[in-house]
């Protein structure tokens, strides 16, 4: 499926590549706990975990933008909204560290909040970093019209002018967030207007209500289409890569046929958080470097093997770790 000379193709090839990105931007906020400090609280005898570093990253569609940075794509674009706030600040920091991420597509949304996950970690001497209850911070209250005119408007402005698009639909109440119906129909709509267009969607409750574009769920939101995932790459006109974890990737045509590829095998601890948007972020990156599309599927779970070994955070893979790792699975 893959070889050597492949994998140097795509990681030579994307620096000139230029990727589109529509959804939901979190702030990843990780608080380091060193479990040795931990001290009473006077006031209430619980314990006060005492913070010895604060790590802020992009997340969501962040985490999405994290993996195509690490690949070496050269010209990435998302549009996303994001709240005037303390998060929207570090977020934007994160951001602009970022080698050829523009942030001319951040819309700013009065009143709303930047999306975030703060994630405690609790070190203790020798032992793998333990993430304890996450805190959220979400909008819960419908995106404004406004925002989405902007959101559409900056979408529709750079839709000619990337290679491909991936969209990530993260905030579970429905219309609270950058993929709102509206935005999702103007998606659909470009879409099905550009066909050649590669476009991949993401979404933690809605991926049946995508139109005319690839879609990558996990096994358990395929199986929640009527009609399971054959059907759905049949109704789309569109494959669709089912993640199955280190098991691969149950591929459909458009045609709704399958191709199972095969994923690479991990030893070790693994954290696979962030995995399928580094799968996702390898997937495009095949494709736009003209893998075919059960090549570029490979592509993206040589990406997540990598990643899912990093422990404590959303893990990303250089173009060395990517050669690297394909090495010790092929045995070249």
């Amino acid at each position: 499926m893959l070889s050597a000379a492949l994998v140097d193709h795509v990681l030579a090839t994307v620096p000139a590549r230029r990727v589109g990105l529509l959804g939901d931007l979190f702030l990843d906020r990780y608080l380091d706990i060193d479990a040795s400090l931990t001290e009473p609280s006077i006031e209430t005898g619980l314990d006060a975990y005492q913070i010895t570093g604060v790590r802020s990253n992009p997340g969501a569609l962040g985490t999405v933008i994290n993996n195509l940075v690490a690949l070496g794509v050269g010209d990435i674009r998302p549009v996303a909204l994001i709240g005037d706030d303390g998060e929207g600040y570090e977020l934007r920091q994160a951001l602009q560290k970022m080698p050829g991420v523009s942030l001319d597509g951040l819309v700013n949304c009065p009143g709303a909040r930047t999306p975030t996950y703060t994630k405690p970690m609790l070190n203790r001497a020798g032992r793998i970093p333990q993430e304890l209850n996450r805190l959220d911070i979400k909008n819960r209250r419908p995106t404004p019209a406004a925002v989405e005119d902007a959101l559409i408007k900056q979408f529709e402005a750079w839709w000619e002018h990337v290679d491909a698009w991936i969209v990530l639909d993260q905030v579970s109440e429905e219309d609270c967030g950058v993929v709102t119906r509206r935005v999702r129909e103007w998606v659909a709509r470009l879409a099905a207007a550009d066909p050649a267009k590669f476009v991949l969607a993401d979404s933690r409750e809605r991926i049946g209500l995508f139109q005319a574009v690839s879609v990558k769920p996990n096994a358990r939101e395929a199986e929640s289409h009527p009609g399971g995932a054959a059907q759905f790459a049949a109704t789309l006109g569109r494959p669709v890569f089912v993640t199955q974890g280190e098991q691969g990737i149950d591929l459909y045509s458009a045609k709704g046929e399958l191709e199972h590829i095969l994923g690479y095998p991990v030893g070790g601890p693994i954290d696979i958080v962030g995995a399928g948007d580094s799968t996702g972020a390898g997937i495009t990156c095949g494709i736009v470097s003209g893998l075919t599309i059960p090549q570029a599927a490979a592509f993206g779970n040589l990406v997540a093997s990598i990643t899912v070994q990093q422990i404590g955070t959303t893990g990303t893979a250089t173009p060395a770790q990517v050669r690297d790792r394909f090495r010790e699975v092929s045995g070249s």
